[in-house]
């Protein structure tokens, strides 16, 4: 067998039209199809010259009336205007100095000294622990006065360690121990906005997300909060209790429906008609009638279920097979017997997967339904960490509902090989 003909075959074996993959190949294709995007998250994060629009701030400044802090983000383009702003205030601050009209509060030279904390804590100057204390950190600025190469993991730009050095020689001309009464009543230098390149912030990068999701879970409530496993299991409860109602009540429904024209033509225009009326509308209608909590949540996971599930399931049972209706009466099959014996049996795996479906609609009016009345379980996290832009906790949750409802769906669909297994070879 020639090159030529081996690389045909080959080919043949991925792209042959209307075959199935072996095995090997599947597993392979399917387990690419979760990497590339990880790839891809992985590359814009942390390659520097792919993507990275903003600069996520190590030390914050002042523009106008605008205060940025430490992990703030501000765009790349920016952040010169950002550092040129506090090197005016600098500008002024000498010329005032060297004019004696210079004068500060200690309560303001003390916030300039406080904004060094952060950095010293990640280089390991201090421990996190003491960076609410202002003695750690100001021995810490002594400490980089005199070595700036202790700021190993995150540096000082050569102008900041000037200014470190400046402010530290005004205040050990004070005391080089922290003693609030001793603040020098001169005005200490800004320090000036530097930062990294970062994604915007509502892409955070994957080790931010991974790490916050297990610091969120692992947290013990506080208060009246309830812990992430409760907002878990109050999701759970909301998706499941909606779908488990909507599917009792459109299954026989659908059954009778799709076997008996009369009631097709009694049930199915008036949820034909109603499929269009968009769920979230009747939140306010449900809040009235259910009140605040648990039920109107359900209620919306139903109702944003039940018409789409009964019509499905009409049509399903309408696709029997003709010449199978028409062999079972041949042998004495009719009315009821025909429903239960030929009708039901037949339908079953169709209408198993009718439900497969259903159940991944049902998880998607999760988010909508936990808004409504006072908000719950894991929607709140979302709705109030995106408000606040705290992405990096958003997207965990975001993450753990797409595990659930996927893991979910992988037991059921591995569940039909066992309940019909003629019929294993399907999805």
């Amino acid at each position: 067998m020639n090159s030529t003909t081996e690389s045909k075959n080959r080919r043949e074996a991925w792209f042959s039209i209307a075959k199935p993959l072996n095995k090997q190949r599947a597993t392979l294709l399917s387990t690419l199809s979760f990497l590339l995007p990880l790839i891809v998250w992985c590359l814009i994060s942390y390659t520097p010259f792919l993507w990275h629009p903003d600069v996520k701030l190590d030390l914050g400044g002042v523009f106008g009336s605008t205060v940025y802090t430490s992990g703030d983000h501000v765009r790349k383009g920016y952040l010169p205007d950002l550092v040129a702003s506090t090197q005016a205030q600098n500008l002024e601050i000498l010329k005032q100095k060297a004019t004696g009209e210079a004068r500060s509060s200690k309560r303001g030279n003390l916030k300039i000294i406080r904004r060094l904390s952060d950095i010293l804590v990640v280089n390991e100057v201090i421990a996190a622990e003491e960076q609410d204390s202002d003695s750690a950190v100001y021995a810490g600025w002594g400490l980089v006065a005199n070595n700036p190469n202790i700021l190993r993991k995150r540096p000082l730009t050569p102008e900041n360690i000037a200014i470190v050095r400046e402010n530290w020689a005004e205040l050990a001309a004070q005391s080089t121990h922290f003693e609030k009464t001793k603040l020098p009543t001169q005005p200490l230098l800004n320090l000036l906005p530097q930062g990294r390149p970062a994604n915007p912030v509502f892409l955070p990068a994957p080790h931010e997300v991974i790490l916050t999701g297990i610091h969120d879970w692992r947290a013990e409530p506080t208060g009246d909060k309830p812990s992430m496993l409760g907002r878990y299991l109050t999701s759970l409860r909301t998706v499941f209790l909606g779908f488990l109602i909507a599917a009792a009540i459109a299954v026989p429904i659908g059954v009778v429906a799709g076997t008996y024209d009369v009631f097709a033509k009694l049930f199915e225009p008036f949820w034909d008609f109603f499929r269009y009326m968009p769920a979230p509308a009747f939140g306010t209608l449900l809040v009235a009638i259910l009140g605040a909590h648990q039920s109107p949540k359900v209620a919306l996971v139903f109702i944003g279920t039940f018409p789409h599930l009964l019509l499905m399931l009409t049509k399903t049972v309408r696709m029997v097979d003709t010449p199978l209706l028409e062999a079972a009466q041949t042998l004495g099959a009719k009315g009821n017997g025909l429903l239960t014996r030929v009708v039901v049996p037949a339908s079953l795996p169709s209408i198993y997967n009718d439900l497969r479906i259903a159940l991944g609609w049902a998880w998607t009016w999760l988010v909508i339904a936990e808004l409504i009345g006072v908000k719950a379980g894991l929607t709140e996290i979302i709705d109030t960490q995106g408000v606040r832009r705290n992405f990096d906790r958003v997207y965990p949750v975001i993450i753990l509902i797409g595990i659930t409802g996927f893991m979910t769906d992988q037991a059921l669909a591995y569940l039909k090989t066992k309940l019909f297994p003629w019929q294993s070879n399907e999805g």
